[in-house]
């Protein structure tokens, strides 16, 4: 299934400064029956974002409307725990395309490179400086660029690269996962096919 390219991203952010955040928070298993994509925005950070009655908790940061944005900025080991790849839909289908924290849980990070959510791993040091930034100005905008492999806070020009698989960010660029990417290799695979001996 494809999904938006991904080149450079410009957007304000939405600060979530909470260590070891678990794909368990992100969507509860109790949601996690459909197998499409869509819908699972809705439960994104359920037990966290609702009381029991289902009424908004005001002083969850998904609740509070001076924050908004593309970006999800969050605290060290994003994305622990259980493998389950519904936490990334559950991010894409809320509408964030890049998660930015100072540690990545590896499946959860791979899950997200999978469906078209570029995380952004960068130093405490600069997550802290991204933190403040957002504290002063919440519409401060973040600038990720694929192509560069850079972050930018805009406001003060701050700006530090990241990593990303090479294989990851051309399908990233492209909108591809992995089936398309080798759908858009079926020319160079019939004429291999053709001339193979076997």
């Amino acid at each position: 299934m494809a999904y938006d390219k991904f080149t450079i991203l410009k957007s304000s952010a939405v600060p979530m400064p909470i260590e070891n955040v678990d794909t368990d928070q992100i969507i509860p298993a109790r949601f996690l029956k459909a197998t499409e994509r869509k819908g699972f925005g809705d439960n994104l950070f359920r037990d966290w974002r609702f009381n029991g009655d289902d009424t908004p908790k005001q002083d969850f940061v998904l609740n509070n409307a001076i924050y908004s944005g593309k970006i999800l900025v969050g605290g060290r080991n994003f994305g622990s725990g259980s493998s389950r790849e519904h936490a990334a839909w559950a991010i894409y289908d809320y509408g964030f395309r890049c998660v930015v924290s100072s540690f990545f849980a590896d499946i959860f990070k791979n899950n997200s490179l999978n469906i078209g959510i570029l995380p952004v791993q960068v130093s405490p040091e600069f997550l802290d400086k991204i933190f403040k930034a957002i504290e002063a100005d919440p519409k401060a905008e973040l600038e990720v660029s694929l192509p560069a492999q850079t972050i930018t806070i805009l406001a003060t020009g701050e700006k530090e690269s990241f990593d990303i698989n090479g294989y990851k960010k051309h399908n990233m660029q492209n909108g591809f996962d992995d089936i398309d990417y080798l759908q858009s290799l079926k020319t160079e695979i019939q004429a291999f096919a053709a001339n193979s001996p076997y």
